[in-house]
């Protein structure tokens, strides 16, 4: 007999030796002894199975749920390194034809954070929970209204201006000349269909130009609706054009309407290969690596070097975001030596891993003295 049922019998059986007329727990004792059995409670799930049923469609919704939702961050971690020095793919990273180069030692490691993107609840948890990566809002990546291929063009473009500013500040640096191009036209400007971009400027206004920063002092005497020649050079061709100056927001001087640009003025080519990296925080690495190949000597004492730091072409090394991330990248590469922007250094020295010795830069120059300096066993500027 079912343990339910177990209790109904003893009640019958205590009925039945009561008095007439007395009842337990609702039965009579008539009833009983006429032989009608008792009615049996109606069968259900009972309140423990319920919780029971409840709790796991719960962790069942949650399940896919966190499985399968998304949630509106990015994670941020350690991403790949590379070697300027070395090759990836089986093609140098630097390369440079037309020219003399020498033998180079050691490492020079440009770092990357890796970005992870539509990721699931219980995916962000996870790589949150490991302690290698960190979440950060999806919008600080990708603004409201701009697809993933707008961002990758973005990034993409990053990383070449980077690659030519590097070239530009590396060559200025070992004192080859440089030359000022219109990088880019402004549509319905006094430029736009005068000149063309990559076309080479020699004189605005009557003065002479030899870098970007001289273009726009030429014309801080004019106003709009001024007219001035330019003489610039248009593959071999030297022209002249006199072109009426327009009027741009914020600014009482004519406009001219291109953006002008230092490029190295040199009979040899410098060709920088790598695929899939974005951003513009390699050009230090770069610089230097191009540096290293056109000097000779080793100029990182055949080290293992890593760095950061996007350049421009004046060589100013500018501040980047992710160094943390990029610091355990280079020590888990074997980097002993990081080279770190000014601006992050506090933020380096707080998250440094044990045994990377932090290098303060500023400027190209500053990173190639302090690299020829501990190749010499000296020291460097630290964080």
């Amino acid at each position: 007999m079912p343990p339910r049922y177990a209790g109904w019998a003893c009640r019958a059986v205590l009925v039945r030796r009561g008095r007439a007329g007395r009842t337990l727990s609702g039965v009579s004792d008539t009833a009983v002894q006429q032989g009608t059995p008792p009615t049996p409670p109606r069968r259900g799930l009972t309140r423990r199975t319920w919780t029971l049923v409840v709790s796991l469609t719960l962790v069942l919704v949650l399940g896919v749920l966190g499985g399968f939702a998304r949630v509106p961050y990015v994670a941020l971690g350690p991403g790949p390194t590379y070697d300027t020095l070395g090759q990836a793919d089986g093609t140098d990273v630097v390369e440079v034809e037309g020219q003399e180069t020498f033998p180079t030692g050691g490492r020079l490691t440009m770092t990357t954070v890796s970005l992870t993107d539509d990721v699931s609840l219980f995916g962000a948890l996870g790589l949150w929970l490991s302690g290698r990566y960190a979440l950060a809002p999806r919008e600080e990546f990708f603004r409201p209204g701009e697809s993933e291929e707008q961002v990758r063009d973005q990034n993409t473009k990053a990383f070449e201006d980077s690659q030519t500013s590097a070239e530009v500040a590396a060559l200025r640096h070992l004192g080859y000349p440089v030359k000022v191009v219109a990088a880019e036209i402004t549509k319905g400007s006094a430029a736009d269909n005068v000149i063309q971009p990559n076309d080479r400027l020699l004189e605005i206004n009557g003065k002479p130009v030899t870098t970007a920063d001289e273009v726009r002092p030429a014309l801080e005497t004019t106003k709009p609706g001024d007219q001035v020649e330019i003489t610039f050079q248009h593959e071999q061709d030297r022209r002249t054009a006199r072109v009426t100056l327009g009027r741009a927001e914020g600014r009482d001087s004519g406009f001219l309407g291109l953006l002008p640009v230092d490029r190295a003025d040199v009979p040899f080519e410098i060709k920088i290969s790598l695929n899939d990296v974005g951003g513009p925080s390699a050009g230090l690495m770069f610089a230097l690596s191009i540096v290293d190949k056109l000097t000779p000597g080793e100029l990182n004492g055949g080290q293992s070097v890593a760095g950061t730091g996007e350049i421009n072409e004046k060589g100013e090394v500018g501040r980047i975001g992710g160094i943390a991330f990029k610091m355990v990248a280079a020590r888990e590469g074997g980097a002993t030596t990081f080279l770190v922007p000014a601006g992050n250094c506090d933020e380096a020295r707080q998250n440094a891993p044990e045994g990377l010795r932090l290098v303060r830069v500023e400027k190209l120059d500053d990173a190639v003295r302090s690299l020829e300096s501990l190749a010499k066993g000296g020291t460097a500027p630290t964080c």
